[in-house]
């Protein structure tokens, strides 16, 4: 029998260990990593702990959305020659499910988009989705009130990315370049769909984009989605999905016991084969990562993977959905509604096992209409979800071709 500390252990592997790794740095208990980065850490913001360590400047700020959630926003203004020539334009990053800021800024300044795109002459903004670790805070709730857990994704389109770009937009008079990695892609993509943030948009980058996921081919999300477990753990009491807590570990001892699940290599059954990490990128990760999100979001990816759907919650009877929606189905969120004239920037791998290609063509197909130039799609065969967030390469592979886009638009 595994014990809860041994899941503690896989949940780590799900989020970035290759085989062989140390199980004492892994988990935070080496001296470094406690002193530099464990107890201190949640301490202090991203701009101290990660970003002026490199001689960037780096600014702290907060929004609060219409829904009373109080979110942090870094800002690098500029690269680290100090230089401010010309107009810098904005680009906001937003991370994907489980991950916070921290997302584009775990390798080197020479590797890492945040750092790449500030020297290369953007004014660089990073979001931390509601629920992680700097932006636990609200007007009214605590993160320990249920209250403060009853969202999805749903609310990320509505609220947050809304007060977001508003205030990089006011802050900046500019409109923004986008750039999102998988649920970040997600959020994007239904916000457009529904005629949402356009006014503020110069263009958006997608990077392992999420839409559909009728064809996830991550045994453990799809065994995750088809038992319902989510929905088990809500039951149980745990409205906040954390990655590092009690309710996690019983869901992981779970899935482990399923046949054809390898729980001695999580990450590649979770994210498919990642190509181009390494180990510091790994270790440092794992050191901050990964970050809590709500059961009842998971609940609702868990519905989308299910029903192979791009649709809002689905409350589970048709009076519920009624109460909510005026009708007794959840709306959907029409793909083919995303004007043909913005511009995109699709960016997907053959390993990914959670932005699958298959599922990646389904999408593809409802934007065939789009204007000529104002769509590429960039395919890689040996990338998988992480990498294009942690991998050594990826300037060279997508950031560099990425850029140049936005430099057109």
């Amino acid at each position: 029998m595994i014990n809860t500390f041994s899941f503690t252990f896989l949940l780590f592997m799900l989020f970035g260990l290759s085989s062989g790794g140390r199980v004492k740095q892994l988990l935070g208990y080496s001296q470094h990593s406690v002193t530099t980065f464990g107890s201190v850490r949640d301490n202090i913001g991203l701009c101290k702990l990660r970003v002026e360590i490199y001689g960037y400047n780096c600014e702290e700020h907060t929004v609060t959305t219409q829904d009373g959630y109080i979110l942090s926003l870094q800002r690098i203004p500029q690269g680290r020659s100090g230089q401010t020539t010309g107009d810098r334009p904005p680009v906001l990053l937003q991370h994907g499910v489980l991950m916070d800021g921290m997302t584009w800024l775990i390798n080197a300044p020479d590797e890492s988009l945040a750092y790449i795109l500030a020297d290369n002459g953007f004014d660089v903004w990073i979001a931390n989705a509601r629920g992680t670790r700097y932006s636990r805070g609200h007007t009214s709730l605590s993160p320990n009130d249920g209250a403060y857990w009853d969202w999805t994704w749903d609310q990320l389109v509505a609220d947050e990315l809304p007060a977001i770009f508003q205030y990089v937009h006011d802050q900046t008079g500019q409109k923004l370049h986008y750039v999102g990695h998988s649920l970040g892609t997600l959020v994007a993509f239904a916000s457009f769909s529904l005629q949402m943030l356009l006014d503020k948009l110069r263009s958006a980058a997608l990077l392992s984009p999420i839409a559909y996921l009728g064809h996830v081919s991550s045994l453990l999300c799809r065994i995750a989605a088809e038992d319902h477990m989510a929905e088990a753990m809500l039951g149980l009491g745990y409205p906040e999905f954390d990655p590092k807590g009690r309710g996690v570990a019983i869901l992981l001892k779970t899935l482990c016991k399923k046949p054809n699940v390898n729980c001695y290599d999580l990450m590649t059954v979770f994210t498919g084969p990642n190509c181009c990490l390494n180990s510091s990128t790994v270790e440092l990760f794992l050191q901050n990562e990964p970050q809590s999100t709500s059961t009842k979001n998971v609940i609702h990816l868990s519905q989308m993977l299910r029903g192979n759907t791009i649709s809002m919650f689905d409350y589970g009877s048709d009076d519920e959905n009624m109460k909510h929606y005026g009708q007794s189905t959840p709306p959907a969120y029409n793909m083919k509604s995303i004007p043909t004239d913005l511009p995109l920037y699709l960016a997907y791998g053959g390993q990914d096992a959670l932005s699958d290609p298959n599922d990646v063509q389904v999408l593809l197909q409802d934007l065939t209409n789009h204007e000529g130039d104002g769509i590429v799609v960039q395919y890689r065969e040996d990338y998988a979800h992480a990498d294009y967030v942690m991998g050594v390469n990826a300037k060279q592979v997508v950031y560099d071709p990425m850029m140049a886009f936005f430099k057109l638009h």
